[in-house]
């Protein structure tokens, strides 16, 4: 087995995101589905090791991988509890990323952004989670059905589908760790697929509801309020943005530090309590208090869309980075059990959307639009949930609530109640 050094993931993600970009935006079947960009490139580096892979093996020549691991001081001190400066233990290359991305989420879980969706973001993100809470039950419970461990009812749940890839790749080490064996590789594929089936069935539920109940327009439709893009945003061009916002930028990665340091000593101490907490999961509540308390202080040093941009770049870098040191072939032994999980979700899926999202956000017109939305990001991710919303209105007329209520819940809030769900069935089922 060769190896090939953990740096060389580091070196080559700015190019592979670039490639996933020229990718996307070149093959219509990418962008149609929205498949993130980060995934695209990375997963063409996946399986362009796996066809070597495959090679060596029928020739008898030695086959490769990434080594994952690194201990240079300078990489790991921000995400470890160490305070001096000096070996530290083993962590992937990757984590600094994640830890960021996490962070991110806990810095954008504002009261104010709730308050301004008003009564409809709150429902809309309890039905969420609580759609969260059931993919992991069922998952559960047909993972013990078909004899595998009962966390892999969690990869194939929430974790994949309400979470989307970012989440999935986030907590594989985790689940690893806990007994299940090849997490990462099935959680992207999960991810994946969850995407691809959002797109195919957001649209027809929303269209069936409104055609079939004769819903109608409000008559004070306006123009859309969309507060997330449905076309991802070029990488590059992030980069370019942040370095032009000077000390605004400067002040924001401060803060980020600071959540990310202290969050790692808030995980290091829950383990002591002998409970699964990774470092990210402290640096995303740290954040979001932190967030908070300086929202209430009036203070008015946090802008949500620096951080959303510096959200995308870790995200784009971390997804990235794990896309290619993934063992596809290690995918063989799970693909049964992990359709008959999946295809269950799809069902639980509709019939929740149908039966409780749409009734309880109001049985009217924007009602169906969100239920759209939220099979969108439900089982994708949030520009799955936009062009959902986007293929409807285009066809029945405009519903500015739905696009101001979805985003801020698909975007921001559910990931944070997500990962605090997530991590609460990781200590149940270890």
């Amino acid at each position: 087995m060769n190896s090939i050094s953990a740096w060389v993931l580091l070196l080559f993600a700015v190019p592979v995101i670039l490639v996933g970009e020229f990718l996307f935006r070149r093959v219509k079947f990418l962008s149609h589905f929205n498949i993130p960009i980060p995934v695209v490139g990375g997963m063409l580096i996946a399986l362009m090791v796996l066809g070597l892979n495959v090679s060596a093996n029928a020739s008898g020549h030695g086959k490769i991988q990434f080594a994952t691991k690194v201990d240079a001081r300078w990489w790991t001190w921000l995400v470890t509890p160490e305070t001096e400066w000096r070996k530290a233990p083993m962590i992937d290359v990757q984590l600094p990323f994640l830890v960021g991305f996490f962070t991110c989420i806990g810095l954008n879980a504002s009261w104010q952004l709730v308050r301004r969706g008003g009564v409809q973001v709150i429902v809309l993100l309890v039905l969420a989670t609580v759609l969260a809470i059931l993919q992991n039950i069922l998952g559960i419970t047909l993972a013990y059905g078909l004899h595998v461990p009962p966390l892999m009812g969690v990869i194939c749940g929430s974790l994949t589908l309400t979470g989307g890839p970012g989440t999935a790749l986030g907590f594989a080490p985790t689940l690893a760790e806990a007994g299940v064996a090849d997490a990462a590789v099935i959680a992207i594929v999960a991810a994946t697929f969850g995407i691809f089936v959002s797109s195919l069935i957001g649209g027809p539920v929303g269209s069936r509801l409104i055609r079939s109940k004769n819903l109608q327009v409000r008559a004070s439709g306006g123009e859309l309020t969309m507060t997330t893009p449905p076309v991802p945003s070029s990488f590059i061009g992030d980069l370019r943005t942040l370095a032009g916002l000077g000390w605004m930028f400067f002040v924001h990665l401060l803060l980020l530090f600071l959540a990310i340091k202290t969050g790692a000593w808030l995980s290091y101490f829950m383990r002591q309590a002998h409970l699964t907490f990774p470092v990210y999961m402290g640096a995303m509540i740290v954040g979001m208090v932190l967030r908070n308390v300086i929202d209430f202080s009036g203070w008015r040093i946090i802008d949500p869309r620096v951080i959303s941009r510096m959200d995308s770049v870790l995200l784009a870098l971390f997804i990235a980075m794990a896309m290619m040191s993934l063992n596809l072939a290690k995918l063989a032994g799970t693909a049964l059990p992990m359709t008959v999980i999946l295809l269950a979700q799809i069902v639980l899926m509709i019939v929740f959307a149908r039966y409780v999202t749409f009734p309880i956000m109001g049985r009217d017109y924007d009602a169906a639009i969100m239920t759209a939305g939220h099979i969108g990001f439900g089982l994708g991710i949030t520009p799955n949930a936009v062009a959902n919303m986007k293929s409807l209105v285009e066809s029945f007329g405009p519903s500015p609530q739905a696009f101001l209520v979805v985003p801020i819940v698909g975007a921001f809030l559910i990931d944070f109640t997500n990962a605090l769900t997530i991590n609460g069935f990781i200590n149940l089922f270890k």
